[in-house]
């Protein structure tokens, strides 16, 4: 137990310093920032409990707005997405999944695995930037950012989701 707790922290800290240190730097064509610490909230084991998901959600959230300087948007929309985790979880795992299965490719399959993550990101990435944008007059510009943004942090969980994967056989 007290192993798995480290390990998440572990991970918390170094997705949430790559955000800081590499990801925050990238803004494709002046609109498109990934977002890649969600991953730790997509990799949570399907015998989560639902507060230990949601703790998990706002610590890393909370983390990443005191480095990001984004009071609370983090912390809402990865709380958000923590609290949705476990019952889309469980609607899209294989029906003979295991009590403790963990998401990923292996486990559920590229496409189940894809839709799980890509649902679970684009959740995120909508309640990210309008609380972010927090109003609707440049709607224009919050759809693009949006948009972009959840395709590459989209992208970027399949690629890690992928090293996980390669790393595991």
């Amino acid at each position: 137990m007290l192993l798995t707790i480290l390990q998440r922290f572990f991970w918390m800290v170094v997705l949430v310093a790559a955000q800081l240190l590499v990801f925050n730097h990238i803004h494709l064509f002046g609109y498109a920032t990934p977002l890649p610490y969600v991953y730790l909230v997509l990799s949570l084991p399907m015998d989560t409990e639902r507060w230990e998901a949601l703790l998990w959600g706002f610590t890393c959230g909370l983390l990443a707005d005191i480095t990001m300087l984004t009071p609370g948007v983090g912390a809402f929309a990865l709380t958000l997405t923590a609290f949705m985790q476990p019952t889309l979880l469980k609607l899209m795992a294989p029906k003979d999944a295991v009590e403790d299965m963990r998401p990923s490719y292996s486990t559920m399959g590229f496409w189940s695995y894809s839709y799980y993550a890509g649902i679970l990101t684009l959740q995120f990435s909508l309640a990210y930037f309008c609380v972010l944008a927090f109003n609707f007059h440049h709607f224009t510009d919050l759809a693009i950012s949006f948009l972009s943004s959840w395709a590459l942090t989209f992208l970027l969980c399949l690629i890690f989701q992928g090293f996980r994967k390669k790393r595991n056989e």
